[in-house]
C-alpha cells in the first residue's frame, strides 16, 4: 500500500515510526526468512473457515493489535495451543523479536501482519474472532492527538463486525485519559458491554497475565494499569 493510499484510509496516524535501532545482519536475515512463512497475505481471499490460516487444528481465534515486544502474544500462544493467534505490529524490531521467539519455541499457532491493523480488520470475515486484545496502545496523550487513538467509533464498528456474538475486546493501559476515553467510546457505541462488577475487576490483571517490560516501566514511574474487558453484544 502506498503512502497516498494509506492516507486515504485516514489510518496511518494510529502508529508512529516503523523502525528503531538497525537490526544486526543475523537478525535481518532471520526476519527475511521467517516473515514470509508467518505473514498473512491480504491480496488473497480469507480462507474458509479462517482457522485454515494455521497448519494445525485450532478451536478459537484471537487477534492482538500492536504486540510490542511480543511477550504477551508468545506467552498466550504457548499457554493455549488450541487457539490461533494473529498478531499485528508495524514496528520492524518488534516483529523480529516475536518471530525469533516463535521460531525458538516451535509455536505453530501464530500468524502475523506487519502493517496497519485496520487493513487486516477490513480483510477479515464477519464474526470470525473470539477475542481482540489491544494492550498498551500508543496513548497519544496530547489532546490535539487524541484523534490518533486506535479506539474510535470507526474501529469499534470494525471490532463489532469481526467478533463473534459474545466475543471479547480486552484493553489495557496505564494512561488514565485513555482508559476513560475507551470506557466512554464503548459506552456510546452501544455494541459492547463492560464486564466489570467492581473495581477489582479492572484493577486486577487478566488471568495468567505475563507482566511486560513496558508495564514494569510504568510501575516504576508510578503509573498503575487498568484492564478492561468488554463483551460484544
Amino acid at each position: 500500500m502506498t503512502d497516498m493510499e494509506r492516507r486515504s484510509r485516514a489510518t496511518e496516524a494510529f502508529f508512529g515510526r516503523r523502525k528503531g535501532k538497525a537490526l544486526r545482519e543475523q537478525q535481518a536475515d532471520r526476519l527475511a526468512t521467517l516473515l514470509p512463512a508467518f505473514i498473512i497475505d491480504l491480496s488473497a481471499a480469507p480462507p474458509e473457515p479462517l482457522k485454515r490460516l494455521f497448519p494445525d487444528t485450532v478451536e478459537r481465534l484471537r487477534l492482538e493489535i500492536g504486540f510490542g515486544g511480543g511477550e504477551h502474544l508468545i506467552h498466550r500462544a504457548l499457554e493455549m495451543p488450541s487457539t490461533g493467534f494473529i498478531g499485528v505490529e508495524p514496528f520492524v524490531n518488534s516483529m523480529q523479536k516475536l518471530l525469533a521467539r516463535v521460531d525458538e519455541t516451535g509455536a505453530r499457532n501464530v500468524r502475523v501482519y506487519n502493517d496497519d491493523a485496520t487493513q487486516l480488520l477490513d480483510w477479515l470475515p464477519d464474526h470470525c474472532l473470539d477475542q481482540i486484545d489491544l494492550l498498551y496502545p500508543d496513548p497519544w496523550p496530547k489532546r490535539k492527538h487524541w484523534k490518533r487513538r486506535f479506539v474510535s467509533k470507526t474501529n469499534l464498528d470494525r471490532f463489532h463486525r469481526v467478533l463473534k456474538p459474545g466475543g471479547l475486546f480486552c484493553f489495557a493501559s496505564d494512561i488514565d485519559t485513555y482508559v476513560n476515553w475507551t470506557l466512554l467510546k464503548c459506552r456510546d457505541h452501544g455494541g459492547f458491554e463492560w464486564m466489570a462488577q467492581n473495581a477489582a475487576d479492572w484493577l486486577t490483571p487478566y488471568e495468567g497475565w505475563p507482566s511486560t517490560r513496558y508495564e514494569a516501566k510504568a510501575r516504576r514511574e508510578g503509573r498503575s494499569s487498568a484492564y478492561l474487558t468488554f463483551k460484544r453484544v
